[in-house]
């Protein structure tokens, strides 16, 4: 009897170092992006009818997740898509250009230098109602830390 379960106190034992191990090396190959300066024409650039992206960041760093930042350039009378919403929270900043941000409902006029916040499930975008290009920074990402919130229900 004591055999029995000294052995299966030894498989318990070996299953959490297997575990252990397994799960050591899974973070491992989850590395966070590392520092580093991406030049324009080494980001991934992917064009679209209303424009280009070019994405710089994704994945993670060490304290975020579902990581996007990019630089989009969007045509005169586009949007790259109607205001939306997402668990992550996101800034926009227009570098130039000008267009018209939607927030919540509510639109308002956009240009060179301003910057969105969008809260987590906060309806937001953006559109070229100028004539010429209008280009915009966005960083957006979930928090390791803190738990993402659950979409209210309206």
């Amino acid at each position: 009897m004591k055999t029995k379960i000294t052995l299966a106190l030894v498989a318990v034992f070996l299953l959490g170092l297997s575990f252990t191990a397994g799960f050591s090396y899974a973070r491992r190959l989850a590395k966070p992006n590392p520092s580093a300066v991406i030049s324009q024409q080494k980001a991934s650039r992917e064009d679209f009818e209303w424009g280009s992206l070019y994405t710089y960041y994704t994945d993670e760093t060490y304290g975020t997740k579902d990581l996007l930042a990019a630089v989009a350039v969007i045509k005169p009378g586009m949007e790259i898509h109607p205001p939306h919403l997402h668990a992550e929270e996101e800034f926009l900043m227009v570098t130039e250009g000008e267009g018209t941000w939607s927030m919540n409902g509510k639109t308002f006029p956009a240009q060179a230098g301003d910057m969105q916040y969008a809260a987590p499930w906060d309806e937001h975008g953006i559109t070229n109602t100028g004539t010429t290009p209008l280009t915009f920074v966005v960083w957006k990402w979930n928090n390791k830390g803190v738990k993402v919130p659950k979409q209210p229900s309206h």
